[in-house]
């Protein structure tokens, strides 16, 4: 698989120096190229970005308005495109977007209207979701005030810069503390966007709340209840994708959102059918159900494999499972196997871990087994 960082390699390098020079009287077009492609090799994507920004930003005029007619200039004429689209000799988008934003946000702190006017183009060719987050830091007023006409734009790349670009913990981007401690200023353009025709904003909406409940589970859960009375299919996806963490967490006034109320049940479980599982394999596990209620029962479940970590604690990690309608009185037996196998984003270590059941929030069960690692 390519590398990750090779979406910005030396063809864009050169295609950007390219359409500097044509627009740019007296451009070291071959200076700034090996500059950066001496560099640009042992760098990630992040890394490179920023290495073209800031030689750009040396090599381009000071006067920003003299500035920003360049990059205006070099942008491709083509818009509302996938993002992976490359830079060609008609101009610059997709990966190519984003050390030039990075110069923008760099350096028009000054100039706020000329700045998103520029950035607003940009974010047609690619985003601009990292690049207007030092302006709603540096005045989140003034910046909002300009965004909010945006809901409106017919642009699909535009409105979701709405939503993706004020996120409060948006991966990759500038934390915006201020909307991590406050987060209702941004409420009435989430409001605006929940309905979008366009599932590419509604999902930047869902993941925007979802940044909220990891600060405010109180007020998601409130927007999600009003949301979905009298929702139609989108935005019932929205809420729930919204809310994912929350529902994951078993947070109460979420679940009631949804209709799920504490489970009236009796488990009996987990049964390990392999109570001793080989790294790379995968621990089964089977859990009884048995409903105490005199009503039916829609139950949300979560399963939660308990990893030991390097100080020799558990540690859960929840993993979605399955929904299912009970009857009164109803006997189920539901099984399930986890594979044990290598990841990214975890490190196993040998020994005793455990598997339990989560069920509308609430946790059932807890039984262990061996995870045996073979030494090298």
């Amino acid at each position: 698989m390519e590398p990750f960082k090779n979406n910005i390699s030396p063809d864009l390098v050169r295609c950007i120096g390219s359409h500097v020079a044509q627009h740019h009287s007296g451009f070291d077009r071959l200076g700034f190229e090996a500059d950066i492609l001496a560099e640009l090799e042992d760098l990630e994507l992040k890394q490179r970005a920023g290495l073209i920004a800031r030689h750009l930003d040396r090599h381009l005029p000071r006067d920003l308005s003299s500035r920003f007619a360049i990059l205006q200039a070099m942008l491709h004429p083509m818009t509302e495109i996938a993002f992976d689209r490359g830079s060609d000799e008609r101009g610059i988008r997709g990966w190519g977007m984003m050390p030039l934003g990075m110069v923008v946000a760099a350096s028009g702190l000054d100039d706020f209207d000329a700045s998103f006017a520029l950035l607003k183009e940009m974010t047609k060719r690619a985003t601009a979701e990292f690049d207007v987050r030092p302006f709603l830091a540096q005045d989140q007023e003034r910046s909002l005030a300009i965004m909010t006409p945006w809901v409106k734009d017919k642009s699909v790349h535009v409105r979701r810069l709405v939503s993706e670009g004020t996120r409060p913990r948006l991966p990759w981007g500038m934390r915006l503390q201020a909307l991590v401690a406050d987060p209702t200023p941004t409420l009435p353009l989430l409001e605006a966007l929940k309905d979008d025709p366009e599932d590419y904003v509604r999902r930047s909406v869902a993941n925007h709340l979802n940044d909220i409940a990891k600060d405010h589970p109180d007020l998601v859960a409130d927007i999600a209840k009003s949301w979905l009375k009298d929702a139609d299919k989108p935005r019932e996806k929205l809420v729930r994708h919204a809310c994912r963490s929350l529902i994951k967490q078993g947070h109460t006034a979420t679940l009631e959102a949804f209709g799920l109320n504490p489970p009236e049940i009796r488990v009996e479980g987990p049964q390990i059918l392999t109570t001793e599982v080989a790294y790379g394999e995968a621990v089964g596990f089977e859990f009884e159900l048995v409903s105490t209620s005199s009503n039916q029962q829609d139950l949300v479940l979560d399963y939660l494999i308990h990893f030991k970590k390097a100080n020799g604690a558990l540690a859960p990690k929840v993993f979605k499972w399955t929904k299912l309608t009970l009857a009164p009185g109803e006997r189920l037996t539901l099984s399930r196997s986890h594979a044990i196998r290598p990841i990214t984003t975890r490190v196993y270590y040998g020994g005793t871990q455990a598997v339990s059941l989560r069920i509308n929030g609430q946790d059932f069960g807890f039984s262990e087994f061996e995870l045996v690692i073979e030494k090298e």
